[in-house]
Parts: structure tokens; C-alpha cells; sequence
């Protein structure tokens, strides 16, 4: 995920981009915990995915008051 294409997504949008990385965290974190997880490098890109959706959400909302 690019930092550039969420920074153009809304506020609304970018909650809802957090849910769904979020999901996809949670999955992989039972597949990997059931050993199918192939690529365990996912579980660290989808974190810091959810981390730079967090960092920009936050910058937005403090943009908002």
C-alpha cells in the first residue's frame, strides 16, 4: 500500500482502509499461528500498513479542529 494513494483517500475511507488491513492482519495471524502461513514477512508489512493508515487518520483529524 502506498503512502501517496492513502493520503489522497477521506477520512471515512481511510477507517474503513484500516478495517480491512486490520482483517487481513487478524487472518494472517491465525494462519501463521496454524503454520499456513507461507510468507510471514505479511505479518510485519500488514502492521506497519496499519500504522501508516493510524499516522494519517490522526493527521487528518488534528487538520480537522
Amino acid at each position: 500500500m502506498n503512502a501517496k494513494e492513502l493520503a489522497a483517500l477521506s477520512e471515512s475511507e481511510l477507517e474503513q482502509k484500516g478495517r480491512e488491513v486490520r482483517g487481513e492482519l487478524f487472518n494472517a495471524k491465525i494462519r501463521h499461528s496454524t503454520g499456513q502461513l507461507e510468507n510471514t514477512a505479511l505479518l510485519g508489512k500488514l502492521k506497519r500498513d496499519v500504522a501508516r493508515v493510524e499516522t494519517l487518520l490522526t493527521g487528518k483529524r488534528e487538520a480537522a479542529k
